[in-house]
């Protein structure tokens, strides 16, 4: 085991490696460049999965010395502990999954090696970014994991959409990172010998010497840096563009990787968080005010990648109202209910992205759920897939997000009751309802999309739909891979079948990842056998989070109200959505202010619009004029004066002409007699 500890740096490197390997061999490797990758990923997961159970407490070992320069020092320096080994089983048996799927998704597709290679830059900066004993590796990482986002997001550049989701994702995730890079900072000058590791930084003597205030403010930057990661308000607007990307990549954002970052690192730095409670009050308020803001818009959007998108941003709310929670004697708890619920997560969000890919395979790249419905009998193994994945992420047992999400719940119940006054008691109070009514919205729009995605008349998508040919182009924004009309998702160039299930490249991953779905809540869950606590016990400072008592366990009015909530969300949406039915058009008639604004998606992205990019544009504009009108000119004018005195006031003295030379001699010869007479 010692051996195997100290070869956790083949974690990263494998899926690094095969990330260069389909890079400098695409050429030749062309519609195999996936094979390096999945290898290097499979390798990764091989030994994760080694070190799943470790045999003593965390352990830290130097790879090599990085940064040594003046009182900085950072060394490039792995640890294991129960969260770290957690969260690497969980992010490459995950993205080696998605990536088998995406073998046969992108087939065909021009820039197949360029994917792949994105693929393996990605997990590689995921897993370094988990490995990490040191806030500015993490942070380099952090930056990795940003920019292979940006590059897959963008992958297919040429479409002006996908760039500009790109971008956007790049900057909205910049604002992020600038309060992580200031809690790095102040992390450094006040940790003691101005050490950046966990090690130190999270240490109780650190943390006890460090000012309340300076505490406070690492804290409040630490999760102003994961709002954007992990997609939370005000910072989640780049998520829902994001999926502009292929849909594999859609998978590997939404469900292993980037997104789930944020999370780890606020739940890394519980320890110190802990310092500063008000801190915890904010996390939970922000996580359920996202919850509720994302879950209402993903009740009335039609494109099914966008539904899922919104449920990630929801669900994220969840792992952050958990980390909120983590108040008092109930810290350990609550923090361990997020971490659970973003492993079960991974597993039903992967499979319902994978399976929208999967639908868009059958539909030529139609993503748009009017113009497609009834399609279990066509494709039996994806229905039956992500009807398990509509079910985990209702939160109906046994399946994995049932576990999860009681968990999240009963933590902010006992946080209600622990939280130290009567304030901080109700706001706890009030978020666990706004939790449970958003399981109840989560269960109705997950039920709507797969009611109409499966069930109902079948449908075919067809250009002649009247009712949604006003958005084919911007539907065609979505479709994969958007070399050209004739090309259509995971067909890359070959001919579209309409109809038809996906290959066993792509359905193989789909059931593993239902399989997952199903059984990772029972195995692990606090509920059961009680694993996945009993292993981040083991995670550095969690030890003086508290102790791991479940005080609700025999509170069964949470279990019974959450799953009522899921199941009276997925009749209802059943009710309304199984056959084609007027009620839904009557009931957005009726509450048209509300249905409008949900469709809308409250306008944020409007207001940002006419809040920050348009003064930013306007600002921009301002000093191009100034730059133009004021700077050019004074550039230009360095260069004129010198030229007017050469040319016009000097230039004519150099005529020659001799008489002319003799003439201004003997001028200058009487001007020194006639100052040297008066000088006497």
């Amino acid at each position: 085991m010692s051996g195997l500890i100290h070869s956790a740096w083949l974690i990263p490197f494998f899926p690094l490696l095969g990330a260069l390997v389909a890079a400098a061999g695409g050429r030749w490797l062309k519609e195999l460049s996936h094979i390096p990758v999945i290898l290097g990923i499979g390798a990764a997961f091989v030994v994760a999965l080694g070190l799943l159970t470790p045999a003593g407490p965390e352990t830290t070992t130097v790879v090599y010395d990085w940064l040594n320069v003046g009182r900085l020092h950072v060394p490039v320096e792995v640890r294991i502990d129960g969260l770290t080994t957690m969260m690497l089983a969980m992010v490459t048996l995950v993205s080696m999954l998605v990536a088998i799927f995406a073998a046969g998704y992108m087939a065909g597709d021009p820039g197949y090696a360029r994917f792949f290679a994105c693929i393996g830059l990605f997990v590689f900066s995921m897993t370094g970014l988990v490995l990490s004993n040191n806030y500015v590796l993490t942070y380099l990482f952090w930056e990795g994991v940003g920019t292979c986002s940006y590059l897959l997001i963008g992958f297919w550049h040429a479409k002006p959409s996908a760039a500009d989701a790109a971008k956007k994702a790049f900057l909205v995730n910049r604002v992020g990172d600038c309060g992580f890079a200031i809690a790095c900072f102040l992390i450094w000058k006040y940790s003691l010998n101005h050490d950046l590791s966990y090690t130190v930084a999270l240490s109780k003597a650190n943390l006890d010497q460090m000012p309340q205030g300076v505490l406070l403010a690492i804290a409040l930057l630490i999760f102003w840096g994961a709002t954007a990661k992990s997609a939370q308000v005000p910072l989640y607007v780049w998520l829902p563009d994001a999926m502009e990307g292929p849909t594999p990549v859609s998978a590997l954002i939404h469900a292993a990787t980037m997104v789930t970052a944020g999370v780890y690192l606020v739940a890394r730095s519980a320890p110190l968080i802990s310092y500063a409670p008000g801190v915890l009050v904010v996390v939970a308020a922000t996580g359920c005010l996202t919850a509720l803001l994302s879950a209402s818009i993903a009740l009335t959007q039609n494109d099914l990648k966008r539904v899922l998108a919104y449920s990630t941003i929801s669900q994220l709310g969840y792992m952050f109202m958990g980390l909120g929670a983590g108040i008092g004697e109930v810290a350990q708890v609550a923090v361990v209910a997020a971490m659970f619920h973003l492993f079960t997560h991974a597993f039903f969000k992967a499979l319902l992205f994978l399976g929208s890919g999967s639908v868009m395979h059958a539909t030529g790249g139609v993503i748009d759920m009017r113009r497609f419905r009834g399609l279990r009998h066509r494709l039996p193994i994806t229905h039956w897939t992500f009807a398990i994945g509509a079910l985990a992420l209702s939160g109906i047992p046994p399946l994995a997000g049932f576990f999860s999400k009681d968990d999240i719940l009963a933590a902010l119940k006992s946080a209600s009751h622990a939280a130290g006054s009567r304030s901080w008691e109700a706001a706890y109070a009030t978020i666990y309802w706004v939790a449970v009514l958003t399981a109840f919205m989560t269960a109705f729009y997950t039920g709507r999309a797969y009611f109409l995605t499966f069930w109902g008349p079948e449908k075919l998508p067809s250009p002649d739909d009247p009712e949604a040919q006003e958005e084919d182009q911007a539907h065609l924004s979505h479709s994969d891979p958007g070399h050209g009309a004739a090309s259509g998702p995971g067909h890359g160039g070959h001919d579209v079948h309409l109809g038809h299930e996906s290959p066993p490249i792509m359905t193989i991953p789909l059931i593993l990842l239902a399989v997952g779905a199903i059984v990772v809540g029972l195995i692990f869950s606090p509920m059961t056998t009680g694993w996945f606590d009993h292993h981040l016990e083991k995670t550095f400072g969690f030890e003086r989070l508290g102790h791991f008592t479940h005080g609700h366990a025999h509170d069964w009015s949470i279990p019974i109200v959450g799953t009522l909530a899921g199941v009276l969300g997925l009749v209802l949406s059943g009710f309304m959505y199984a056959n084609p039915s007027p009620i839904p058009a009557r009931l957005a008639h009726r509450l048209r202010p509300l249905y409008q604004a949900s469709y809308n998606k409250f306008w944020v992205d409007e207001f940002y619009v006419y809040t920050v990019i348009n003064p930013l544009r306007g600002l921009a504009r301002f000093f191009y004029l100034l730059d133009d009108l004021l700077v050019h000119n004074l550039v230009k004018a360095t260069a004129w004066v010198p030229r007017l005195f050469g040319q016009e006031l000097l230039a004519p003295l150099q005529n020659g002409l001799l008489q002319y030379y003799a003439a201004v001699t003997a001028l200058g010869v009487a001007g020194l007699l006639w100052i040297l007479l008066l000088m006497k």
